[in-house]
């Protein structure tokens, strides 16, 4: 299953490490909702969840786990092989 991230809420700055929460729908069953980063981390690394991004062109990014040295684990889109900033430019809630 792959979910659409379609907004994301930030806390403490404008980067992507600063994305606590995050807005989804699935297109395979109309389902929606939010989560929190952790979650979306969780359920990409322990249950093969996908997700991505489009932008006002249709072109899809896919969301990607980071690991930082230090700090918590963040979400951050990857498309063409090119770390992008697909996220952070969604609406904000």
């Amino acid at each position: 299953m792959a979910i659409q991230i379609t907004a994301v809420r930030l806390s403490g700055g404008t980067a992507h490490e600063h994305i606590v929460r995050l807005w989804w729908t699935n297109p395979a069953d109309g389902k929606s909702g939010d989560s929190t980063r952790a979650q979306i981390v969780t359920w990409i690394e322990t249950q093969a969840g996908k997700a991505y991004t489009l932008d006002g062109n249709g072109h899809r990014a896919e969301v990607a786990v980071v690991t930082p040295h230090h700090g918590e684990k963040y979400l951050r889109t990857h498309a063409d092989g090119v770390w992008t900033n697909n996220l952070l430019a969604l609406p904000r809630r």
